[in-house]
Formats: C-alpha cells, sequence, structure tokens
C-alpha cells in the first residue's frame, strides 16, 4: 500500500468546499496524473473500433485519426488555458458557466455526464463477455455486476485509491501498445528475429487500390468511425483539482497531448496496416491488433489482445465513474444538481455524486441485457455526439474566457492557445463541419446519433434557461439586503 499525501484542501470550483468533508482533497500524486493522462487518451475504442475504420478508408484513415488528433489537440490547448488558470473539478463545465452563462454549464455537465454514465454500461458489458469466455461458470451480467461493484468500492475509499488503480491500468495499456509498436515495426522493415511474415511491407499503403482506394470522401467518413475513440482526453483537467500542483498537472498534460496522439494513435495504427492489407479479411474477423498478432505468428495473440482490452475496459469504467462523479460534484456545488452531490466524506469522497452516477450505470447495465435493441441503443445513440458538443462548447468558453482573464488575471495565463482567436475559430467551425457531415451518414448511424443527441441536448437546455429563468424572477421579488453577483458582471478568476 504506498503512502497517501497528507491531504490538502484541492480547488473544487466556486460554490464552497461541500462541507462536512471539507470538500476534495489533494490525493493524487504526479505519477498518478502523468498516467492518467497518457491512459485517458487510450481508450478501448482503439483497440476495439479501428478494424471498421480501416475497413472504410483504407491506409487513408491514418488521415482521418491525423485529423482527430489534430482537433483534439487543439481542443486540449484551449481547455489547457482555462484549466492552468483556474484547475476546478468541473472543468469545461465550470468554465462554460462563467464565461457564457450557467445555461451552459448546467447544460453541458449534464450531457457529459449522461455520456459517461452510458459508457460505463457499455465497458461493463464489453469487460463480462471477455471474463465469461475466461471463466463460464459465472454468468455475463454476473460478471458484470463484479467489475461494477469492485471500482465503485475503489472510487468510495478516496481519491488515491482511484489514481493507484488506474496508475496501474492505464499502465499496463502503455507498455502492451509500445511493445506492439515496438515488435510490429521490426517485422515490418524484416529485422525481427524468428518471425518473417510475407503481407507485411510499406508497400501495404499504396499496393491495393493505393493510399485512398475509396477515395478522399472516406477520409471524412473515417472520422466518423474513429472521433469517439478520442473522448476521455480532459480526463486530466478535472482530476488535476485533487492533485498538490494542479496548475503544474494541467499544462504538462497539456502540453504532452501531441506526442500521447501521435505515438499511441498514428503510431499503433500505421504499424496495423503496414503488417497487413488494408482489405485483409482477418482484420474484420478478428479485430486490427489480433490479426496484426496472428500474422506475425505470435501464440496465443487473441488472448493477449484480449487481456489488453480487458484492462482498457476497467481504465475506461474507472475513469468513467470518478468523472461522472466529480461533474455531478461540480454541479452540485454550482446549485445545478441536488446539494447531496457536493458533500464529501471525510476522505474527501463526494460518496452521493458516485453512488447516484453507478446506480444509473447498473440501470444502464440491465437495459443493454433486456432491451439492447431499444432502450439500450437510444440511451447510446443518443449520448453519441457529446464529445463534439463539449469541444464546441469548450471552443466558445475559450473565446470569453481569455478576455476574463486577461482582464482579471493576466499573470495565470501561462498556457495560452495558438494563433488566438483565429485557431479557436476554425476549430469550432471544424467541429460544426463534422455535425453537420455526421447528418449525411445514413451507413454508420451518423444521422441518427446526431439527432438523437440534439434531441436529449435541446431537453437539458430547455430545463437550463426555465431553471435560470425561475431562479432570476425569484431573486427580483426578494428585499435586497447587499448588492448580488449578475450575470453581465466581470467573472472573477482563480
Amino acid at each position: 500500500m504506498t503512502s497517501q499525501p497528507t491531504p490538502t484542501k484541492a480547488a473544487s470550483g466556486p460554490g464552497g468546499t461541500g462541507e462536512p468533508g471539507g470538500g476534495l482533497q489533494a490525493g493524487l500524486k504526479n505519477r498518478h496524473l502523468s498516467m492518467i493522462a497518457i491512459g485517458g487518451v487510450i481508450g478501448a475504442g482503439l483497440f476495439v473500433g479501428s478494424s471498421s475504420g480501416i475497413a472504410t478508408a483504407g491506409p487513408g484513415i491514418l488521415l482521418s485519426y491525423a485529423l482527430v488528433g489534430t482537433l483534439v489537440v487543439l481542443v486540449m490547448r484551449m481547455l489547457g488555458e482555462m484549466s492552468a488558470a483556474n484547475p476546478t473539478s468541473g472543468s469545461f463545465s465550470a468554465h462554460a458557466d462563467r464565461a457564457l452563462g450557467r445555461w451552459a454549464g448546467f447544460s453541458i455537465g449534464w450531457l457529459y455526464w449522461f455520456f459517461w454514465v452510458v459508457v460505463l454500461a457499455v465497458e461493463a458489458t464489453a469487460g463480462a463477455k471477455i471474463l465469461e469466455g475466461w471463466i463460464p461458470a459465472v454468468p455475463q451480467w454476473g460478471w458484470a455486476l463484479i467489475v461494477m461493484v469492485v471500482l465503485t468500492a475503489t472510487n468510495l475509499v478516496s481519491v488515491g485509491s482511484y489514481g493507484e488503480f488506474e496508475f496501474w491500468f492505464a499502465g499496463i495499456k502503455v507498455v502492451a501498445i509500445g511493445a506492439f509498436i515496438l515488435v510490429g515495426a521490426l517485422a515490418v522493415f524484416g529485422v525481427l528475429p524468428g518471425v518473417h511474415s510475407d503481407k507485411a511491407g510499406l508497400g501495404n499503403l499504396t499496393d491495393h487500390g493505393g493510399f485512398l482506394p475509396h477515395g478522399p470522401g472516406a477520409i471524412l467518413t473515417g472520422v466518423l468511425l474513429v472521433v469517439f475513440s478520442f473522448m476521455g482526453s480532459e480526463i486530466a483537467t478535472l482530476a488535476a483539482g485533487e492533485s498538490e500542483d494542479p496548475q503544474r498537472a494541467v499544462t504538462k498534460s497539456t502540453n504532452s497531448i501531441i506526442w500521447r496522439i501521435g505515438v499511441f494513435y498514428l503510431g499503433s495504427i500505421f504499424v496495423v496496416i503496414a503488417l497487413l492489407p488494408w482489405n485483409d479479411p482477418s482484420i474484420k474477423d478478428k479485430g486490427s491488433y489480433v490479426a496484426a498478432l496472428d500474422s506475425l505468428g505470435i501464440a496465443n495473440a487473441g488472448q493477449i489482445m484480449n487481456f489488453i482490452v480487458l484492462t482498457s475496459v476497467l481504465s475506461c469504467l474507472n475513469s468513467g465513474l470518478y468523472t461522472a462523479s466529480r461533474m455531478a460534484f461540480s454541479l452540485g456545488q454550482r446549485g445545478d444538481a441536488p446539494k447531496a452531490f457536493a458533500k464529501t466524506t471525510s476522505r474527501g469522497v463526494p460518496m452521493a455524486a458516485i453512488v447516484v452516477s453507478v446506480v444509473f450505470g447498473f440501470v444502464a447495465v440491465f437495459f443493454n441485457y433486456k432491451f439492447p435493441d431499444s432502450v439500450f441503443l437510444f440511451l447510446v445513440n443518443s449520448s453519441g455526439a457529446v464529445a463534439l458538443f463539449v469541444w464546441l462548447v469548450i471552443c466558445f468558453s475559450q473565446l470569453r474566457m481569455r478576455k476574463i482573464i486577461q482582464r482579471e488575471a493576466p499573470e495565470k495565463l501561462v498556457v495560452k492557445m495558438w494563433l488566438y482567436p483565429y485557431l479557436t475559430w476554425a476549430t469550432a467551425a471544424l467541429i460544426v463541419f463534422v455535425l453537420g457531415y455526421m447528418l449525411t451518414d445514413t451507413e454508420h448511424d451518423g444521422r441518427e446519433t446526431v439527432l438523437l443527441s440534439l434531441m436529449v441536448a435541446a431537453v437539458v437546455l430547455v430545463i437550463a434557461v426555465i431553471r435560470q429563468k425561475v431562479g432570476a424572477s425569484t431573486s427580483s421579488v426578494r428585499p435586497v439586503a447587499a448588492a448580488e453577483p449578475r450575470d453581465e458582471d466581470p467573472v472573477k478568476v482563480g
């Protein structure tokens, strides 16, 4: 058991510290934050979802990953600018609250919470399928229950226990994908001892119908298939609020995201495509990474990859529960969720926020088993475009927050968005374009995903506007005892 740092109050955003526990505490060490930042980029979707992208775009899927990766780098730079100036457990939701208005913070915060509690069900089911294959005596629903209970327990103990679990989960992912890239690269160049593959070679990038066998339009279709596997990059900015030096943690994770995406996404996908022709049937049948390992004759490649995918699933579950609970905690602090969500235990754990998040996750797991093609499919599709909504809100928040920070606390601009405001506007335009292109996609359910996500977002937005109007009318009839802050007043940073 590793020793925990002496608890200190962490930056927890506006609205107090969530008595009686005294608020969130700085229980995450630097090594935890570093691995959370790295692991947040490597989602389970990279391992299990890349095969459909390769089949759709061929080697051109590299451009799809590069385009989305660039988008994520730019968005994270904006988020890093705001979070380094004001680290908070609510991250972009709290920034939107300050920059755009309470309606924005409420809406994007609840949508983000909804996204992650649905992910809990998706990942719990994926992990349960793997575990049932290993130990069939325990039914799939039993494994899903066990996994959810264990990770809920670790989150309830302390933020340090979450950090420790995530450190090892993410560490396994990083080592595994690093080894895959190294072994694959040696095989591609014909220098891997004891292995000779007739299919491996750089010629796979162009020999089978060209680099873009389905035309340039397939790049954008590929974007739709891979964009959601990048969700999770922002977790480090939420977790930074519970570290000993939040500003340093945010700055470090923001500055390192370029090489993380370049190595883990572009590097590994490049190796897959170089090891096998993009149209090899095994990529679709077995999955891209398993097929690549099998092509090298590595024994038990499927089970090795199942272990890696299981680790990624557990990591995603662990972080998803943490992220959902901290967003609920922040919403509770700001009065946008029940006050109980903002209360913490003596260990600085928001117990109510964790329990509510996991209960919804359990309900979603039940829907997945009972109504997989109706209720659960609706939940998944209606949360599918939330990642793009979050990124868009980050763009508009940064446009306002830069001016506020420059006016109120310019010394806190330790991370700056490049070419402000032009690159911010260009990023926002690209996100809107991707959303628009999804509306034309009927083959991969892009249109349904956007429309259902917009419907849910509209409902949440209507609730936010009504709450704000009711709150304004209530405050207008109260006797004025002192000057109260108004929406148009300058927003303090820090």
